[in-house]
C-alpha cells in the first residue's frame, strides 16, 4: 500500500494545473494592437527586474478583470496559479510579477505622465483600429481614497475632501474625467484634485483630446449640465457639443414653465418636444425642450408622496399658526400671508381673523367683573392643497432642455446622441465596481494613485474594444452565441463571455523530463468566439 502511495504521489507532482479562462481574450487585445511595443518604447526598463514594464502592465490590467475579489495593488498573489507563459510570454514565472517589478513600472509610469502615456495608447490604438468617434461623451466622477495622503508630493494631484458622488464625506478622494466614444471605448482620461470643479475639469478634458485627435468626419462632445456655463460654451471654439441646459438658467426657468404644445417624437412616441433658438453666452444655438412620458409618470407618483408629507406638516404647523396671538387685525393677516408663502403646497380655501379678550399675561383665576381685558386676534381658516402648485409641478415632471451649437441637429439626433451619455456612466460604474475590485485604492505615494488610475481605465478600455470587436464580427458575419438564457444574441457583454470561459485550465504535465501542455475544457463555443477574434487570440489557446 506504501508503495502504490507513493507512486501516486509523484504522479501528482508531475501535473499542475493553471488559470486560463478569459485572460487568453485580454491578453489577445494588447498582442493584436501591439500595446507592448508602444509602452516598452515609452517606458524602457531602468531597473534591475525580469520583466518589461509592459508585461507589468498587462499583469496589472488582467488582475483588474480577473473577477476574484481582490484589490488590484495585491496582484502579484493572482498569479500563484495562473498560465503566465502563455499570457505574457515563454520563461515568465509568477514570480517576476512582483511587488519591486510593479512599484518601478507605477513610479515610471507617474514619471512619463499617466495621461500621457494613456492617451498615446489610444492614438497608437486607433491608427491600428476603426474605432469611430462620431460621439465623444466627457464626463467626470470622484473617486474616493483610504489614507490621509499628508506627503509633499508637489507634482501630484491634491487628495483631499471635496463633494463625494458616493456620499463618502468622511473619505479623502480624487477626481476622474473620462470621455469614451458611442461604444464606451475610454480615449481619454485624467486625474484632478479632489477639489476640482467639473466645470472646469471637463472643458480641459475635451480640449487635451482635441489636440490630439484627427477625426475624418464630423464629432459631437456630448456632456451633462455640469459643462453647460459662459465660459466653457465660448471656449470650446468651433466644435460641436451638445450638453444638457441646467435648470437654474434665467432662460430655461422660463422655457420650462412656458404654456407650449409639444410635439410627439417621430423616433419615439414616449418623448414630446419643442425647438426654439436662443443665444447664450454669446453662441447661438438649437434648444430642445424635451418632455419623457415615461419618466414623467414615475416622477409623479414620487410626487405625490412627498406632497402628501408636506400637506401633513402645514396642517400641524397652522393648527399652532391659529392660536398664535397677534396685537392686530393687520398683523395677523400678514402673518398668515407670510406663513402660506412657506408652504406652497397648500392654499386658503378660507381665511379669517377672529377676535378674542384675555386677561393680562401673568395673571391667575377668574376675571373679575370689572376688570379691563385685553383684545388680542388670531387667525380662523381651512386650507386644502394647492392645485395650481400642483398642476405646475406636474407639468414640469420629465422636462428637461437639450441644447447644440449645430443647429441644424434634429430633435430626434439630438435626443440620440444625448442618450449615449450613459456610456460615460456605465464606465464609471465597472471602475468602481466590486466585481472587477479596482476601486477601493490605497497606495502609500500619491503619483503611484494617478498611475493605478491609468491602468484601471486601460483595464476599461481594453474590456471595451473586445466586446466591441466582438459585436462587429458577430455582425459582419451574421453569427450569433448564446445569452444567459439560451437565445441566440449578436451583441454579448463580454462579462459574459468571460463568464463562458471560466473552466478553462491549462495541464502542465511531465513525462521523462519533458514538459507537455495542453488546455482543458474548450468547447465550441470557445472555439467559435476564438475564430472570430482573431489568429492571435487563438494562438493563446492551442
Amino acid at each position: 500500500m506504501a508503495e502504490k502511495n507513493s507512486s501516486r504521489r509523484v504522479e501528482s507532482s508531475l501535473k499542475r494545473t493553471r488559470f486560463l479562462g478569459h485572460l487568453g481574450l485580454m491578453a489577445g487585445v494588447f498582442r493584436e494592437l501591439e500595446v507592448d511595443k508602444l509602452i516598452d518604447e515609452k517606458l524602457p526598463k531602468e531597473r534591475n527586474h525580469n520583466v518589461p514594464h509592459s508585461v507589468c502592465i498587462l499583469a496589472m490590467v488582467l488582475n483588474g478583470l480577473g473577477f476574484i475579489g481582490q484589490r488590484l495593488y495585491l496582484f502579484p498573489d493572482f498569479f500563484k496559479n495562473v498560465s503566465t507563459e502563455r499570457l505574457f510570454g515563454d520563461g515568465i514565472i509568477k514570480e517576476d510579477l512582483n511587488q519591486y517589478a510593479i512599484g518601478e513600472t507605477l513610479d515610471r509610469t507617474v514619471k512619463y505622465g499617466p495621461t500621457k502615456l494613456f492617451t498615446e495608447i489610444a492614438l497608437h490604438i486607433m491608427a491600428r483600429l476603426p474605432i469611430p468617434v462620431h460621439c465623444l461623451h466627457a464626463d467626470t466622477t470622484s473617486v474616493s481614497v483610504f489614507g490621509d495622503y499628508d506627503d509633499e508630493e508637489t507634482e501630484s494631484i491634491d487628495i483631499t475632501f471635496g463633494i463625494p458622488k458616493n456620499g463618502r464625506w468622511d473619505l479623502k478622494q480624487f477626481v476622474l474625467s473620462l470621455i469614451v466614444n458611442q461604444h464606451g471605448i475610454p480615449l481619454f482620461m485624467n486625474t484632478h484634485s479632489g477639489n476640482a470643479s467639473d466645470k472646469n475639469t471637463i472643458l480641459e478634458a475635451i480640449t487635451s483630446l482635441k489636440s490630439v485627435l484627427r477625426p475624418e468626419s464630423k464629432v459631437y462632445y456630448v456632456a451633462d449640465s455640469s459643462f453647460y456655463t459662459d465660459n466653457n460654451i465660448q471656449n470650446i471654439g468651433t466644435s460641436f457639443w451638445i450638453s444638457r441646459v441646467p435648470a437654474t438658467i434665467t432662460e430655461a426657468k422660463e422655457l420650462l414653465a412656458a404654456n407650449l404644445n409639444l410635439q410627439k417624437l417621430k423616433s419615439d412616441e414616449r418623448y414630446s418636444f419643442y425647438q426654439t433658438f436662443v443665444e447664450y453666452g454669446g453662441i447661438k444655438q438649437k434648444w430642445v425642450l424635451l418632455l419623457s412620458h415615461k419618466m414623467k409618470e414615475k416622477k409623479e407618483g414620487t410626487f405625490r408622496t412627498k406632497l402628501d408629507k408636506e400637506v401633513e406638516k402645514a396642517e400641524k404647523s397652522f393648527k399652532k399658526l391659529k392660536v398664535e396671538d397677534f396685537f392686530c387685525e393687520e398683523d395677523a393677516l400678514k402673518a398668515a400671508e407670510k406663513w402660506i408663502q412657506d408652504f406652497p403646497s397648500v392654499s386658503f380655501e378660507k381665511v379669517d381673523v377672529k377676535s378674542i379678550k384675555k386677561r393680562e399675561s401673568g395673571k391667575k383665576g377668574r376675571p373679575s367683573k370689572d376688570e379691563e381685558l385685553k383684545t388680542y386676534f388670531r387667525i380662523d381658516g381651512i386650507i386644502k392643497v394647492n392645485d395650481a402648485f400642483v398642476l405646475k409641478e406636474m407639468e414640469k415632471m420629465g422636462l428637461f432642455i437639450l441644447a447644440s451649437n449645430d443647429i441644424s441637429l434634429s430633435p430626434e439626433e439630438m435626443l440620440k446622441y444625448y442618450k449615449g451619455q450613459d456610456n460615460v456612466e456605465k464606465g464609471f460604474r465597472f471602475l468602481k465596481s466590486d466585481t472587477f475590485s479596482i476601486s477601493k485604492v490605497y497606495l502609500k505615494k500619491k503619483g503611484r494613485i494617478e498611475a493605478l488610475t491609468m491602468i484601471m481605465v486601460l483595464c476599461l478600455m481594453i474590456y471595451s474594444i473586445a466586446e466591441w470587436k466582438l459585436r462587429i464580427k458577430l455582425e459582419t458575419e451574421n453569427e450569433t452565441v448564446p445569452d444567459q438564457k439560451g437565445k441566440p444574441t449578436k451583441r454579448p457583454t463580454m462579462r459574459w463571455i468571460f463568464f463562458k470561459f471560466q473552466g478553462i485550465t491549462e495541464l502542465i504535465s511531465q513525462k521523462k523530463g519533458k514538459m507537455k501542455s495542453e488546455i482543458l475544457n474548450m468547447e465550441e463555443i470557445h472555439w467559435k468566439i476564438l475564430s472570430l477574434m482573431g489568429e492571435k487570440y487563438e494562438n493563446i489557446y492551442l
